[in-house]
């Protein structure tokens, strides 16, 4: 019977915590529709709240930032912020912890594996690198 317990809770514990930070990472994009004027905000215009909009706002700003920083401009603009957040004494502290942890040799070798080129030699259908 303990063992049946147990395993049990090996099973409902990873799921419901998995559930739950799921929930959390929803509800907290979905709160930054809140920074939204009311005129623009869904719930105003459908009249309902529907989850999941947030988590579409925030994977479009992602990706427009993204877009915009890739280009030479964007790429002036973000050394210039990062060379403004390099004098703020507490803030330069916590940025260069967290840039550092994202340029953690891990997610570079994960970043290189989607890198990397390859040819296809359609004669011997054999791709090379």
């Amino acid at each position: 019977m303990k063992k049946y317990f147990i395993t049990g809770l090996l099973i409902w514990i990873p799921l419901v915590i998995t559930i739950w930070v799921l929930n959390l990472i929803v509800s907290t994009m979905d709160s930054t529709l809140l920074l939204l004027p009311e005129a623009l905000q869904p719930q105003t215009w459908l009249g309902f709240h529907v989850p999941g909009l947030g988590v579409v706002l925030t994977l479009v700003v992602l990706f427009l930032t993204g877009v915009f920083a890739a280009n030479i401009i964007g790429e002036r603009l973000v050394s210039l912020g990062q060379g403004l957040l390099a004098r703020i004494p507490v803030v330069k502290t916590i940025y260069n912890s967290v840039e550092a942890g994202l340029r953690h040799p891990v997610l570079q070798a994960a970043a290189r594996r989607f890198a990397r080129r390859c040819w296809f030699d359609s004669r011997t259908a054999q791709p090379g690198l």
